[in-house]
Protein backbone atom coordinates (compact mmCIF):
# COMPACT_ATOMS: atom_id res chain seq x y z
CA UNK A 1 0.00 0.00 0.00
CA UNK A 2 1.64 3.29 -1.29
CA UNK A 3 1.33 6.09 1.35
CA UNK A 4 1.04 9.82 -0.19
CA UNK A 5 -0.07 13.11 1.30
CA UNK A 6 -0.14 16.20 -0.60
CA UNK A 7 -0.44 19.65 1.75
CA UNK A 8 -1.82 17.80 4.81
CA UNK A 9 -2.74 20.33 7.40
CA UNK A 10 -4.30 19.64 10.84
CA UNK A 11 -5.74 22.03 13.89
CA UNK A 12 -6.51 20.67 17.51
CA UNK A 13 -9.46 22.85 18.65
CA UNK A 14 -10.16 25.12 16.00
CA UNK A 15 -11.78 28.09 16.33
CA UNK A 16 -11.02 28.14 19.93
CA UNK A 17 -8.06 30.41 22.43
CA UNK A 18 -6.69 26.94 22.52
CA UNK A 19 -6.20 26.64 18.63
CA UNK A 20 -3.01 24.50 18.15
CA UNK A 21 -1.60 23.83 14.29
CA UNK A 22 0.21 20.73 14.50
CA UNK A 23 0.34 20.17 10.46
CA UNK A 24 1.42 22.69 7.96
CA UNK A 25 0.89 21.27 4.60
CA UNK A 26 2.66 17.69 4.89
CA UNK A 27 3.97 16.24 1.49
CA UNK A 28 5.37 12.90 2.15
CA UNK A 29 5.07 9.91 0.00
CA UNK A 30 5.76 6.31 1.72
CA UNK A 31 5.90 3.61 -1.12
CA UNK A 32 4.82 0.09 -0.76
CA UNK A 33 8.08 -2.98 0.11
CA UNK A 34 10.23 0.07 2.07
CA UNK A 35 10.91 -0.02 5.46
CA UNK A 36 10.62 3.85 6.78
CA UNK A 37 11.22 6.00 9.48
CA UNK A 38 9.92 9.42 10.54
CA UNK A 39 12.56 11.86 13.10
CA UNK A 40 11.39 14.70 14.58
CA UNK A 41 10.82 16.19 17.82
CA UNK A 42 8.26 16.15 20.69
CA UNK A 43 5.57 18.23 19.10
CA UNK A 44 6.90 18.60 15.50
CA UNK A 45 3.57 16.93 14.32
CA UNK A 46 4.73 13.17 13.30
CA UNK A 47 2.59 11.71 15.98
CA UNK A 48 -0.39 13.29 14.54
CA UNK A 49 0.48 12.78 10.76
CA UNK A 50 0.87 8.81 11.87
CA UNK A 51 -2.66 9.29 13.76
CA UNK A 52 -4.02 10.21 10.02
CA UNK A 53 -2.99 7.09 8.39
CA UNK A 54 -5.30 4.50 10.14
CA UNK A 55 -8.39 7.69 10.47
CA UNK A 56 -7.36 8.00 14.36
CA UNK A 57 -7.41 11.30 13.07
CA UNK A 58 -9.40 12.23 10.50
CA UNK A 59 -8.46 14.52 7.74
CA UNK A 60 -9.61 17.81 7.59
CA UNK A 61 -7.31 19.66 5.17
CA UNK A 62 -5.23 18.41 2.19
CA UNK A 63 -5.00 15.04 0.38
CA UNK A 64 -4.21 11.56 2.02
CA UNK A 65 -4.42 8.36 0.27
CA UNK A 66 -2.99 5.10 1.89
CA UNK A 67 -3.18 2.46 -0.89
CA UNK A 68 -6.63 2.54 -2.32
CA UNK A 69 -8.06 4.27 0.71
CA UNK A 70 -8.98 7.87 -0.14
CA UNK A 71 -9.14 9.70 2.98
CA UNK A 72 -10.78 12.78 1.71
CA UNK A 73 -14.04 10.63 1.03
CA UNK A 74 -17.04 10.02 3.12
CA UNK A 75 -17.36 7.06 1.86
CA UNK A 76 -13.84 5.70 2.91
CA UNK A 77 -14.24 2.78 4.20
CA UNK A 78 -12.74 3.07 7.72
CA UNK A 79 -12.88 -0.36 9.42
CA UNK A 80 -11.14 -1.89 6.11
CA UNK A 81 -8.46 0.62 6.34
CA UNK A 82 -7.63 0.16 9.95
CA UNK A 83 -7.55 -4.00 9.27
CA UNK A 84 -4.79 -2.89 6.85
CA UNK A 85 -2.91 -0.38 8.83
CA UNK A 86 -2.01 -1.81 11.93
CA UNK A 87 -0.57 0.82 14.52
CA UNK A 88 1.43 0.24 17.75
CA UNK A 89 1.62 2.95 20.11
CA UNK A 90 4.36 3.69 22.10
CA UNK A 91 4.63 1.35 25.20
CA UNK A 92 2.27 -0.76 23.76
CA UNK A 93 2.42 -3.28 26.89
CA UNK A 94 0.32 -0.69 28.98
CA UNK A 95 -2.31 -1.19 26.33
CA UNK A 96 -3.00 -4.86 27.40
CA UNK A 97 -6.80 -5.52 29.24
CA UNK A 98 -7.93 -8.49 28.56
CA UNK A 99 -7.77 -11.24 31.31
CA UNK A 100 -5.74 -14.08 29.18
CA UNK A 101 -3.16 -13.77 26.39
CA UNK A 102 -5.27 -15.41 23.77
CA UNK A 103 -8.55 -12.95 24.45
CA UNK A 104 -6.01 -9.41 24.17
CA UNK A 105 -4.84 -10.69 20.83
CA UNK A 106 -8.00 -11.70 19.57
CA UNK A 107 -9.37 -8.67 20.11
CA UNK A 108 -8.27 -6.93 16.98
CA UNK A 109 -9.63 -10.45 15.31
CA UNK A 110 -13.09 -9.96 16.31
CA UNK A 111 -13.20 -6.27 15.63
CA UNK A 112 -11.94 -6.17 12.10
CA UNK A 113 -12.16 -10.39 11.07
CA UNK A 114 -15.85 -10.24 12.25
CA UNK A 115 -16.97 -13.27 9.64
CA UNK A 116 -14.07 -15.36 10.94
CA UNK A 117 -15.01 -18.98 13.26
CA UNK A 118 -13.79 -19.64 16.48
CA UNK A 119 -11.47 -22.00 15.90
CA UNK A 120 -9.84 -19.71 12.82
CA UNK A 121 -9.40 -17.10 15.23
CA UNK A 122 -7.49 -19.41 17.86
CA UNK A 123 -5.56 -20.55 14.74
CA UNK A 124 -4.87 -16.96 13.95
CA UNK A 125 -3.94 -15.77 17.64
CA UNK A 126 -1.47 -18.82 17.67
CA UNK A 127 0.31 -17.60 14.58
CA UNK A 128 0.75 -14.02 15.61
CA UNK A 129 2.08 -15.12 19.07
CA UNK A 130 4.66 -17.61 17.36
CA UNK A 131 5.40 -15.02 14.82
CA UNK A 132 6.27 -12.63 17.76
CA UNK A 133 8.11 -15.41 19.88
CA UNK A 134 6.05 -16.55 21.91
CA UNK A 135 5.31 -20.18 22.25
CA UNK A 136 1.14 -20.52 22.03
CA UNK A 137 0.41 -22.75 24.76
CA UNK A 138 2.16 -21.36 26.98
CA UNK A 139 1.11 -18.42 27.37
CA UNK A 140 -2.66 -18.38 25.71
CA UNK A 141 -4.59 -19.26 29.40
CA UNK A 142 -2.18 -16.55 31.32
CA UNK A 143 -2.63 -12.77 32.34
CA UNK A 144 -1.09 -10.75 30.14
CA UNK A 145 -0.07 -8.80 33.63
CA UNK A 146 1.93 -11.99 34.53
CA UNK A 147 4.38 -11.72 31.71
CA UNK A 148 7.46 -10.09 32.09
CA UNK A 149 8.53 -6.56 30.30
CA UNK A 150 9.63 -8.08 27.12
CA UNK A 151 6.60 -10.90 26.62
CA UNK A 152 4.12 -8.13 27.02
CA UNK A 153 5.66 -5.66 24.21
CA UNK A 154 5.20 -9.16 21.58
CA UNK A 155 1.91 -10.13 22.90
CA UNK A 156 0.88 -6.41 22.59
CA UNK A 157 2.64 -6.43 18.79
CA UNK A 158 0.64 -9.73 18.33
CA UNK A 159 -2.49 -8.43 19.46
CA UNK A 160 -1.82 -5.40 16.10
CA UNK A 161 -0.15 -7.86 13.48
CA UNK A 162 -2.54 -10.84 14.13
CA UNK A 163 -5.25 -8.97 10.99
CA UNK A 164 -1.88 -9.10 9.36
CA UNK A 165 -2.28 -5.47 8.08
CA UNK A 166 -0.22 -4.18 4.98
CA UNK A 167 1.36 -1.55 6.77
CA UNK A 168 2.47 -1.62 10.38
CA UNK A 169 3.21 1.55 11.99
CA UNK A 170 4.81 2.41 15.15
CA UNK A 171 5.65 4.52 17.55
CA UNK A 172 9.25 4.15 19.44
CA UNK A 173 9.42 0.64 19.29
CA UNK A 174 11.99 0.22 21.34
CA UNK A 175 11.37 2.78 23.92
CA UNK A 176 12.91 1.44 27.26
CA UNK A 177 14.49 -1.63 26.37
CA UNK A 178 17.56 -2.48 26.99
CA UNK A 179 20.33 -2.94 23.93
CA UNK A 180 20.01 -6.60 23.40
CA UNK A 181 15.59 -5.87 23.81
CA UNK A 182 15.96 -3.04 21.22
CA UNK A 183 18.25 -5.21 18.81
CA UNK A 184 15.20 -8.26 19.44
CA UNK A 185 12.36 -5.92 18.41
CA UNK A 186 14.03 -4.85 15.39
CA UNK A 187 14.84 -8.44 14.39
CA UNK A 188 11.68 -9.22 15.28
CA UNK A 189 10.02 -6.35 12.52
CA UNK A 190 12.69 -7.02 9.37
CA UNK A 191 10.65 -10.53 10.02
CA UNK A 192 7.64 -9.10 9.61
CA UNK A 193 8.55 -6.94 6.73
CA UNK A 194 8.29 -7.89 3.34
CA UNK A 195 5.87 -10.70 4.02
CA UNK A 196 1.93 -10.06 4.39
CA UNK A 197 3.18 -7.02 6.00
CA UNK A 198 4.44 -4.92 2.87
CA UNK A 199 5.37 -1.69 4.75
CA UNK A 200 6.97 -0.91 8.16
CA UNK A 201 7.06 2.64 9.71
CA UNK A 202 8.82 3.52 12.33
CA UNK A 203 8.71 6.93 14.45
CA UNK A 204 12.28 7.16 16.68
CA UNK A 205 14.27 9.50 18.43
CA UNK A 206 17.23 6.93 18.17
CA UNK A 207 19.05 7.78 15.28
CA UNK A 208 21.10 5.00 15.33
CA UNK A 209 18.32 3.03 15.28
CA UNK A 210 16.84 4.81 11.91
CA UNK A 211 20.09 4.62 10.15
CA UNK A 212 20.75 0.85 11.02
CA UNK A 213 17.15 -0.16 9.86
CA UNK A 214 15.55 2.07 7.59
CA UNK A 215 15.28 2.22 3.57
CA UNK A 216 14.38 5.82 4.08
CA UNK A 217 13.29 8.56 6.41
CA UNK A 218 11.70 11.96 6.82
CA UNK A 219 12.10 14.56 8.98
CA UNK A 220 9.45 16.52 10.60
CA UNK A 221 9.54 20.03 12.33
CA UNK A 222 7.00 22.46 13.06
CA UNK A 223 4.48 21.00 11.16
CA UNK A 224 6.40 19.96 8.10
CA UNK A 225 8.72 17.61 6.25
CA UNK A 226 11.67 19.15 5.99
CA UNK A 227 13.85 16.42 4.86
CA UNK A 228 12.60 13.54 3.17
CA UNK A 229 15.41 11.34 1.58
CA UNK A 230 17.96 7.82 2.45
CA UNK A 231 19.47 8.09 6.00
CA UNK A 232 22.74 8.28 4.56
CA UNK A 233 21.36 11.78 2.85
CA UNK A 234 19.78 12.77 5.77
CA UNK A 235 22.55 12.03 8.13
CA UNK A 236 25.60 13.83 5.45
CA UNK A 237 23.70 17.02 6.81
CA UNK A 238 24.07 16.43 10.33
CA UNK A 239 24.53 20.80 10.65
CA UNK A 240 21.44 21.05 9.70
CA UNK A 241 19.97 18.22 11.92
CA UNK A 242 21.97 19.80 14.90
CA UNK A 243 20.33 23.21 13.94
CA UNK A 244 17.16 21.97 14.14
CA UNK A 245 18.23 20.47 17.90
CA UNK A 246 18.13 17.04 16.65
CA UNK A 247 20.46 14.36 17.58
CA UNK A 248 22.61 12.23 15.01
CA UNK A 249 24.17 8.93 15.02
CA UNK A 250 26.77 7.88 17.04
CA UNK A 251 28.29 6.79 13.52
CA UNK A 252 27.89 10.30 12.18
CA UNK A 253 29.69 11.88 15.13
CA UNK A 254 32.52 9.75 14.66
CA UNK A 255 32.36 10.69 10.91
CA UNK A 256 32.34 14.41 12.12
CA UNK A 257 35.59 14.45 14.18
CA UNK A 258 37.38 12.16 11.60
CA UNK A 259 36.63 14.87 9.28
CA UNK A 260 38.14 17.06 11.31
CA UNK A 261 41.06 15.14 11.77
CA UNK A 262 41.50 15.17 8.12
CA UNK A 263 39.72 11.84 7.27
CA UNK A 264 36.84 12.31 5.34
CA UNK A 265 34.61 8.87 4.71
CA UNK A 266 32.00 8.11 2.23
CA UNK A 267 29.49 6.23 4.25
CA UNK A 268 26.19 4.93 4.68
CA UNK A 269 26.38 5.69 8.76
CA UNK A 270 25.22 2.44 9.51
CA UNK A 271 28.13 0.74 11.93
CA UNK A 272 29.33 -1.72 9.95
CA UNK A 273 29.89 0.20 6.97
CA UNK A 274 31.61 2.79 9.02
CA UNK A 275 33.76 -0.38 10.55
CA UNK A 276 34.53 -0.88 7.17
CA UNK A 277 35.69 2.62 5.59
CA UNK A 278 37.44 3.85 8.34
CA UNK A 279 39.92 -0.02 8.39
CA UNK A 280 40.07 0.75 5.01
CA UNK A 281 41.14 4.15 5.41
CA UNK A 282 43.78 3.11 8.01
CA UNK A 283 45.16 0.55 5.83
CA UNK A 284 45.75 2.94 3.45
CA UNK A 285 47.13 5.82 5.06
CA UNK A 286 49.79 2.80 6.69
CA UNK A 287 50.51 2.14 3.73
CA UNK A 288 51.61 6.15 2.75
CA UNK A 289 48.73 5.88 -0.05
CA UNK A 290 46.66 8.75 2.10
CA UNK A 291 42.86 8.32 2.54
Amino acid sequence: MRIVAKGLTYTYNPRSPFAVQALKGVDITIEEGEFFGIIGHTGSGKSTFLQHLNALVRLTGGYLKVGEYDLSSKKCDVLGLRAKVGMVFQYPEYQLFAETVEKDVMFGLKNFCRDMGEEEMRSAVREALETVGLDYEEVRDRSPFELSGGQKRRAAIAGVIVTKPEVLILDEPAAGLDPLGKKEIMQLLHGIHGGWCKTVVIVSHDMDEIAENCTRAAVFSEGKVVMEDTPAAIFARSDELLLLGLDIPVTAKCARILKERGIALDTDFTSDDLIRKVLAAYAARKEGRGC
